[in-house]
């Protein structure tokens, strides 16, 4: 597949679902928070020109590799299309869910995942501020399950697409309705159940590492749920005290003295 036209697919997938979430947001808020997106925005920018850099589209190149090889568990079986599409959402949502995990209980990701959990205004630009190193060190995390697992090209796409709208959805500043919220969760990561991912409170922190899907927190004893419409506080405490820290912060946070 062509990278160019994958990058446009991606591109328009996603800026669709975030202007259908900032309107939501605008018209609905689950609270009313001060928006910090310059330095959400910021990281962004850093974070797509360093990975287009340093990666581009090496997810499709690894998956066209594994298939014309016939590496990996996917090609070796030669699982029909359909179901290998399936499994690959499932098992690299399982992967993120994973490398979350371990982002939170190693100190030395945690440094750099943290930036992530510093906004203390929980919204959709929240998506988007992760630091670089984090989003680096996870590429051959993933570029590894895609070999293994015998991704295919169009399973790459799909997750991907499908990862990023979610990711987006999870950490919407709206809620759904009580009983909606309570019916998608049972299969599907909501805002408020990523919301409470993202409280103040170190216990609830450790929880809900889910991204599309909330079924491996729900078997692994990691889901904790609240009322969709709950207030709380979000956010980490900043090296510096500060409220909202700035771009050359973030990117400068884990390599200071840490307060949380």
């Amino acid at each position: 597949m062509d990278t160019q036209y994958f990058d446009a697919l991606r591109g328009v997938g996603l800026g669709v679902v975030f202007l259908l979430i900032i309107m939501a947001e605008w018209l609905h808020p689950h609270s009313r928070m001060q928006r910090p997106w310059q330095t959400n925005l910021g990281l962004w920018l850093v974070d797509t020109t360093l990975t287009r850099v340093v990666c581009g589209a090496c997810g499709l190149v690894v998956a066209a590799w594994a298939a014309d090889s016939g590496f990996g568990v996917l090609q070796v079986l030669h699982v029909p299309v359909w179901a290998a599409l399936l499994v690959s959402v499932v098992t690299l949502d399982l992967v993120s869910w994973m490398w979350h995990l371990a982002n939170h209980h190693f100190p030395w990701l945690w440094r750099l995942h943290r930036v992530h959990h510093a906004d203390r205004a929980f919204q959709v630009t929240t998506a988007l501020r992760f630091h670089p190193g984090e989003l680096l060190l996870s590429l051959p995390v993933r570029l590894l399950a895609i070999a293994l697992i015998g991704i295919p090209v169009e399973g790459v796409l799909l997750f991907e697409i499908v990862f990023g709208m979610m990711n987006l959805f999870v950490h919407a500043n709206y809620s759904l309705p009580e009983w909606l919220d309570r019916f998608a969760g049972s299969v599907l990561v909501t805002p408020s159940l990523h919301r409470l991912h993202h409280a103040r409170s170190t216990t609830t922190t450790n929880r809900n590492f889910g991204t599309i899907f909330s079924v491996f927190d729900r078997a692994l004893g990691t889901l904790s749920r609240s009322p969709a419409a709950a207030q709380f506080g979000t956010g980490v405490v900043d090296p510096d005290g500060a409220q909202q820290m700035s771009l050359l912060a973030a990117l400068k946070s884990p390599f200071m003295p840490q307060i949380s």
